[in-house]
């Protein structure tokens, strides 16, 4: 039986002010509506451009339950549409990536499909003449996703034909966006490696929760990172440099005094930030040679602009964060209601000392693997979480830190780093796309 349908006001319930019930992270039918509704409503990240170098070269993803695949086309412009023959409805691509040549082919009856979607050739056509196949969608090739904007390389898509447009939606987040990409001398990234990818038994939101959750470091990793930093003070003796698995860890145990006085950096429809004025990629050892290249490519002012921001984690909703200062972006993509695929990228600055990918490569394999001595601490909490949420002696989740009785939504606002208002932002959000469509649609079902 279906507890809640389309119904708007029944969906919006769950969130209040500073509590979530517990459905929006276990019950398997709001699953199903955020991927009907609110991945559908939301701008949602497919891909960057320099993994579609060459012409026919592709890349697969999901927005919500419906695959797509973008493609680099013949005249160098960039594709995204369903992942769906128009004939019988297979998959076009099953790969992650890879190169088509010149055109798609169907893998069922050969239907062919130029880089573009639009449709080539179809195996002995004369058997369509006189059928009307003409005027019909599959002739028309590829069925495009008409919403797509490529943001610095930064390809982004929305499947609902109405919305709100890509500039309102971001706003002033894309500032995280635009420090990575200007963090590179020639204001370019690279996706050269393919991303660190593995299963959470947990629901996609409290992955992205995590991401400004200042409160649980010092907590969760104490015996992980903590251990690493009580080792290295024990046998440090005359190093002159600092180990750079001891650069990485050692923040993740920063005290509380030191996240709130960082603060966090809350934009509208989601979007948010923890490190406005430190943050734990403050204090890495400078790279020889970069900063002269920063301030030869941008000028000494400019260069020294760009380098000290160095935001921690930016979370785009409703399922993406970006760590600039470190030129990595995390996907966390829903499978089922307990189940997401995390997928960690990891850019090359283009035209910056190499040392300084390597130093991205290993942060990610460091805190971001299936074999992270960090991301298991994270890992053993989501799964506590999604089994501890079943109890049936509290069913509301509390976000009630530094609540201050009633908040603005929908505002640009710095604040204590180690409140939970980004928290209650995302879920603000969360309502918001989650609803805005279904009273439309029963609306024309009427």
């Amino acid at each position: 039986m279906n507890k809640y349908g389309g119904n708007a006001g029944a969906i919006a319930a769950l969130v209040r002010e500073a509590e979530v019930h517990r459905d929006v992270y276990v019950d398997p039918e709001i699953f199903e509506l955020e991927m009907e509704h609110l991945f559908p409503n939301s701008w949602i990240y497919v891909g960057h451009a320099s993994q579609l170098a060459k012409p026919g070269d592709f890349i697969t993803a999901n927005i919500g339950r419906q695959p797509v695949m973008a493609s680099r086309h013949t005249d160098g412009s960039i594709h995204v549409f369903y992942n769906r023959c128009p004939h019988k409805g297979v998959k076009i691509a099953s790969e992650p990536c890879g190169n088509t040549g010149k055109f798609f082919r169907c893998p069922y009856h050969a239907w062919s499909f130029k880089t573009d979607g639009s449709l080539l050739a179809i195996p002995l056509k004369k058997g369509y003449e006189g059928t009307g196949f003409g005027d019909t969608q599959a002739n028309e090739g590829l069925s495009k996703v008409r919403n797509v904007v490529i943001y610095r390389d930064f390809i982004f898509a929305r499947l609902s034909d109405s919305g709100v447009s890509f500039e309102d939606y971001f706003g002033e987040s894309l500032s995280t966006i635009d420090n990575m990409v200007d963090r590179s001398p020639e204001g370019k990234l690279a996706v050269q490696a393919t991303p660190i990818r593995y299963m959470h038994t947990c629901n996609w939101k409290m992955l992205v929760e995590n991401q400004t959750d200042t409160c649980h470091p010092m907590v969760a990793h104490e015996s992980s990172a903590g251990t690493a930093v009580k080792v290295w003070k024990r046998e440090q003796g005359d190093a002159t440099e600092t180990p750079m698995a001891v650069q990485l860890y050692g923040p993740f145990m920063s005290p509380y005094e030191f996240y709130e006085q960082s603060g966090i950096r809350i934009w509208p429809n989601g979007h948010g930030h923890t490190g406005v004025a430190n943050s734990i990629h403050s204090n890495y050892q400078d790279i020889p040679g970069y900063l002269d290249q920063m301030v030869a490519a941008y000028g000494e002012q400019r260069a020294h602009e760009i380098l000290g921001e160095v935001r921690h984690n930016t979370v785009y909703f409703p399922n993406i964060m970006v760590k600039g200062a470190v030129q990595i972006l995390r996907n966390f993509i829903p499978v089922a209601v307990d189940k997401t695929l995390v997928e960690s990228w990891v850019y090359r600055l283009v035209g910056a000392p190499d040392k300084l990918y390597e130093r991205a490569l290993m942060y990610n394999r460091f805190i971001n693997a299936p074999t992270s001595i960090v991301g298991h601490d994270d890992l053993e909490m989501y799964e506590r979480a999604q089994e501890g949420l079943k109890s049936n002696g509290n069913q509301w989740v509390n976000l009630r830190r530094l609540y201050d009785g009633h908040e603005e939504q929908d505002v640009t606002a710095v604040i204590n780093g180690t409140s939970e208002r980004q928290m209650r932002n995302q879920f603000h959000a969360w309502a918001k796309f989650m609803t805005m469509d279904m009273d439309k649609r029963i609306e024309a079902a009427e």
